[in-house]
């Protein structure tokens, strides 16, 4: 088995050994595991693809400075397992709809040698909590992920989605569902994950004003009636 080398993250991220350890049982998992939900397995891939592109949250103050943190649709635990590695005063919540994703997690965490995280099987509207910030990466478009994430953001909370290229429509459509919600959108923070990293952007939102009781609607209906297109 290739040994995955984590040196250059260590250093820019300012990883503990703790840390480095834990991210490198992942690694090894995500690349060798049959169990594991990923198709990237080159350790090269595992590296700046998965550890590298979740590690860039720590660039955000919201990231770094959060007590309790909810990763929705984490499916491997992308972005969540890896910010508990670096994080670990704080609480990871990771959540997904299919059990089979939520026993690999659990799996991950224990092998990580994790004190810090939770697995819940659940869909994000089925979710009951109070987060400083709530991540999704790769799950769905903006206008969606703000009506996942609003209710369960405390006020003052972010919203951080990972995304590529920047599409003008889709935020237009993220920007109209944040109002309804009580969500203000800030300017998306360009990232660089790993040097051949390209359109790699990080969009926030921050919870302003209480979400009105009527959200969140019931399981399904983010992704069939979004609201930025209504």
């Amino acid at each position: 088995m290739s040994v995955i080398e984590l040196g250059s993250l260590t250093e820019r991220f300012r990883l503990d050994r703790a840390a480095e350890a834990a991210l490198s049982r992942y690694a090894q998992m995500l690349a060798s595991d049959p169990l594991a939900p990923t198709t990237v397995r080159a350790p090269a891939a595992v590296r700046d693809d998965h550890l590298a592109d979740s590690l860039v949250a720590l660039e955000l103050e919201a990231v770094t400075s959060a007590d309790a943190i909810a990763d929705i649709g984490a499916g491997a635990g992308l972005p969540g397992l890896v910010l508990a590695a670096a994080l670990p005063s704080c609480h990871v919540t990771l959540l997904d709809s299919v059990n089979k994703k939520c026993e690999f997690m659990r799996a991950a965490s224990a092998r990580m040698g994790l004190e810090n995280t939770t697995v819940v099987h659940a869909r994000a509207e089925e979710y009951h909590g109070s987060f400083d910030v709530v991540t999704a990466r790769a799950l769905a478009p903006l206008d969606v992920l703000a009506e996942y994430a609003a209710p369960l953001l405390r006020l003052g909370g972010h919203l951080v989605a990972w995304r590529g290229k920047r599409e003008a429509e889709v935020e237009a459509d993220g920007a109209r569902a944040a109002e309804i919600l009580g969500l203000s959108v800030q300017e998306p923070v360009r990232v660089e994950p790993y040097p051949t990293a390209a359109h790699r952007y990080l969009h926030l939102m921050c919870k302003v004003k209480e979400t009105p009781h009527r959200f969140p609607r019931r399981p399904g209906m983010a992704r069939k009636r979004p609201l930025g297109a209504l």
